[in-house]
């Protein structure tokens, strides 16, 4: 198991952030900002990602649970926040159903819970294509996906940079993690999910359209679906409103459940 890059931020309850497949923890910078007056902020580098090291081999969504596990009960005294995007949406729900006494609450954006024969083979596609041609090769189709165009008009120095993160990652370390997504199967698990659950949709994501929030929705007692007017990467398109359904959803947990968490050091 590979010791993950993180960096923390703020005061108050632990809040852990986990960035979408091809990102690093910079995904995180303008919602971290907008938490970090009320909440401890903990963002971290998938393995293969950023600055985290890559592990030898294929590997699974389980296993990407697992390293979200360890980092938890090394950094935290009590459980989280566990907020996902994307591949860390699906990290989210593995987490919950695999660790539920590590996570408070969950919040999974832009993601799936499953895919079907067709999705698994495009994602062998863009296996095929990354180890032949390299991961700049898809990143404009990746920019598509990521933000709407007028996201992509309003912001191009973050799009650019995201884009410089995706292209910087390793042919080898990118398919391996698409090897952990494409084989996602979540849908069963997602049935024992306890604890409050926030599903968040962006209205033009073709990444993980609606539909897929949707039934991940359905499937997690009790959880609450939201939309965002943004495309796959919602989180950075919406900070300001990604942030407010995440603290409008906190508030709302019952008072005796809403317990401090902070990280260990906080306690000297």
């Amino acid at each position: 198991m590979p010791h993950l890059n993180f960096v923390q931020q703020g005061q108050g309850p632990l809040v852990v952030l986990s960035h979408a497949l091809g990102c690093d923890l910079t995904m995180w910078d303008d919602v971290a900002v907008a938490l970090e007056d009320r909440y401890t902020v903990l963002r971290y580098d998938h393995r293969g990602h950023g600055r985290s090291p890559a592990s030898a081999g294929t590997y699974t969504m389980e296993d990407l649970a697992d390293d979200a596990a360890e980092l938890i009960r090394s950094q935290a005294v009590g459980p989280v926040h566990f907020v996902g995007l994307s591949m860390g949406g699906m990290t989210a729900q593995s987490l919950g159903a695999r660790h539920p006494r590590l996570v408070r609450s969950l919040v999974i954006a832009n993601s799936a819970s499953s895919y079907d024969d067709a999705a698994r083979a495009m994602w062998q596609t863009r296996i095929t294509t990354v180890l032949t041609q390299g991961v700049p090769s898809i990143a404009a189709g990746a920019m598509q996906r990521w933000f709407t165009p007028g996201f992509h008009q309003h912001d191009e120095a973050q799009v650019n940079a995201l884009r410089a993160v995706l292209e910087a990652t390793s042919p080898e370390l990118y398919a391996a993690a698409c090897g952990a997504v494409s084989n996602i199967d979540l849908d069963t698990s997602n049935a024992s999910i306890a604890c409050p659950t926030l599903v968040i949709a962006g209205s033009s994501d073709e990444a993980t359209p609606p539909v897929m929030s949707e039934g991940i929705a359905r499937r997690i007692p009790g959880a609450q679906l939201r939309f965002l007017d943004a495309a796959h990467l919602s989180a950075v398109e919406q900070p300001g409103a990604f942030a407010r359904l995440l603290t409008d959803f906190w508030a709302g947990l019952p008072a005796e459940e809403a317990a401090t968490v902070r990280l260990q050091s906080a306690f000297g």
